[in-house]
């Protein structure tokens, strides 16, 4: 059975649970490890016109963020942007088995390679289904405010798992 206390997680949802939740705290309370590639680190380094998430990413110490670039080999980086390429790259180096992508290229890929995926609104029905207080409704309704994208499906299937 996998080790789903271990994650490596992208950009993308990194930033879509910061919307949700407001910070990353919470992520300490599901995860024993949380891994993030250096590659997805300068992604959020970056912070696109606004910063969003940067504060947050920036203050959350039980994050263990890679000091250096990953080989990557060729066909994930010849396949997916760095993020995603590198996060499926450093869960096949550290034997992690579950990583946190959104992007339905980088979570078919993923997959081909022997992991195990979730995502942003995957993690935050594990964090209910573990008991975390919160509503889910309104979590989802703060991603939306941010401009994260969420399909009718994926928020039918959060709302209906966490009776929400």
């Amino acid at each position: 059975m996998p080790d789903t206390k271990k994650i490596v997680i992208n950009t993308g949802p990194i930033i879509a649970l910061t919307a949700a939740w407001g910070d990353l705290t919470f992520l300490s309370s599901i995860y024993k490890q949380i891994l993030v590639p250096f590659e997805v680190s300068e992604e959020i380094g970056i912070g696109g016109k606004k910063g969003f998430a940067v504060n947050e990413f920036n203050s959350a110490t039980f994050l263990h963020k890679e000091k250096a670039p990953l080989r990557i080999s060729p066909f994930l980086a010849n396949t997916l942007d760095r993020g995603e390429a590198s996060v499926i790259q450093l869960a096949l180096n550290e034997k992690i088995q579950t990583v946190c992508i959104d992007e339905t290229v980088g979570r078919r890929i993923a997959r081909l390679n022997g992991l195990d995926v979730t995502g942003s609104v995957g993690v935050l029905i594990r964090a209910k289904k573990e008991g975390l207080p919160f509503s889910m409704k309104y979590a989802v309704e703060q991603m939306q405010r941010k401009g994260i994208w969420l399909s009718e499906r994926v928020i039918k299937i959060a709302l209906t798992q966490t009776n929400d």
